[in-house]
């Protein structure tokens, strides 16, 4: 798969609220060690969205690979303009910093949200453009992801798009995998939970 669609969990969703925050640096070496493995397996496009959590974690992760596989090109989607309008200025700076680092970034829609039906043609968008997608998603614990998950299956119900789930239990071996890559002077006591 060259173009890889990344989503999943909201940052609230993880009850994650810091980069300082364990949990943080677990999620951004899995994503890391995925990416990894899909260049290895012809990955060119990291595509996302710009919510807080899964998909700017996604971007960030491609975009410290750069340095290694320069041919890894970033592309941060949004459904629509103006789409961090209503966060916390800290939060419209980062998304605003990390579309200025991207390769490429627009807006699906190019009107301010008016229905779900944005939000919708941005799932047909994200999924007509790429070539599979990688969820940070455990269907045994719901959240706003699947919406996306569900559109997935059934965007396969006619199309050959192959979807690769990221649970918490595999979540949990990276961060056993990740504490075990630490220097010997840094705390290894954390997990996911």
């Amino acid at each position: 798969m060259e173009r890889i669609w990344f989503t999943g969990y909201r940052a609230y969703e993880l009850q994650l609220f810091s980069e300082q925050d364990p949990k943080y640096k677990v999620l951004h070496y899995a994503l890391t060690q995925v990416m990894k493995q899909a260049l290895d397996d012809g990955l060119q496009w990291v595509i996302t969205g710009g919510q807080k959590g899964i998909e700017q974690m996604s971007a960030e992760a491609a975009l410290a690979l750069k340095p290694d596989y320069p041919e890894l090109q970033v592309a941060v989607m949004l459904p629509f303009e103006h789409f961090s309008g209503r966060w916390k200025p800290e939060a419209q700076a980062k998304l605003a910093s990390l579309i200025s680092d991207v390769d490429f970034s627009a807006s699906v829609s190019d009107h301010d949200y008016r229905s779900p039906q944005q939000l919708r043609n941005y799932q047909e968008f994200m999924l007509s453009h790429t070539d599979g997608a990688i969820l940070v998603y455990d269907v045994d614990n719901d959240g706003k992801s699947r919406y996306d998950y569900d559109a997935i299956l059934k965007w396969q119900s006619t199309h050959d798009y192959p979807v690769q789930l990221i649970d918490f239990d595999q979540l949990q071996e990276f961060s056993v995998e990740f504490q075990e890559n630490l220097p010997e002077n840094e705390n290894k006591g954390f997990n996911l939970n």
